[in-house]
């Protein structure tokens, strides 16, 4: 059956589809001997289809996990500094899965990773607007700083959507709260917490969408359910 060439490479090469449209325009994709366009569509069992002049392997078995990612690991697959990486903690996936999103190496919780490129791209793409919600533990003037995070803020030039805000106690002299944000922009509720004069102590990361961390054991993964894989793609 005929499909778009990259739906192909996303299932067979293990690449995003944003990514197998870069392939085609450079110009290292063939049908048949011919230089594939953007565009193009092809029978994978009947056409022959190279990528950099090698056969696109057969379909890839799909795989999608959540990780609690601890603090101290880096949200890579190799790190060329020898941290700690997440491709130790989830050795035991039967494919080599990547992260969905980063977590940085302070930060702990709910980490989606997939060999599925497709699936990668509709959960971070800023257009389906997947929610993420942390729970962070911060020091500073709490009630100021909630009124500040309700308030528009902008990282990188790029004007922010309104976060959710909620308190939910005090440790100490730091206040818990959870923040909901709707883009994934490079430590972004740290920043946000830092505008709005509050320091962050802990940062958890506890939900994506409608699929939650649970009870879930730091350093610990699973298999997410089909109805979670169906909720993150919907």
């Amino acid at each position: 059956m005929e499909e778009r060439l990259q739906k192909i490479l996303a299932a067979r090469a293990g690449v995003s589809r944003r990514a197998a449209e870069k392939l085609i325009e450079d110009g290292l994709v063939t049908i048949n001997g011919s230089a594939a366009s953007l565009g193009d569509r092809a029978d994978p069992d009947r056409d022959e289809i190279l990528l950099r002049g090698a056969p696109i392997g057969a379909a890839e078995e799909k795989y999608y996990i959540m990780l609690n990612k601890p603090v101290g690991y880096v949200t890579t697959m190799s790190d060329e500094k020898g941290r700690r990486t997440v491709a130790e903690l989830v050795s035991g996936v039967p494919a080599r899965v990547y992260p969905v999103g980063r977590l940085d190496i302070n930060s702990e919780g709910l980490l989606l990773m997939t060999n599925d490129g497709d699936f990668a791209n509709r959960v971070m793409h800023p257009s389906y607007e997947k929610e993420k919600t942390y729970r962070v533990l911060v020091t500073g003037d709490a009630e100021s700083g909630i009124k500040r995070l309700s308030e528009p803020m902008e990282l990188d030039g790029v004007r922010l959507r309104t976060p959710r805000v909620r308190l939910i106690g005090h440790e100490g002299a730091a206040a818990a709260m959870e923040i909901t944000i709707h883009e994934g922009r490079n430590r972004q509720v740290r920043r946000m917490c830092e505008l709005a004069g509050l320091t962050v102590r802990r940062l958890t990361r506890v939900s994506v969408g409608s699929v939650r961390l649970g009870k879930l054991k730091k350093g610990c993964w699973r298999f997410l359910t089909q109805e979670e894989i169906d909720s993150l793609i919907g």
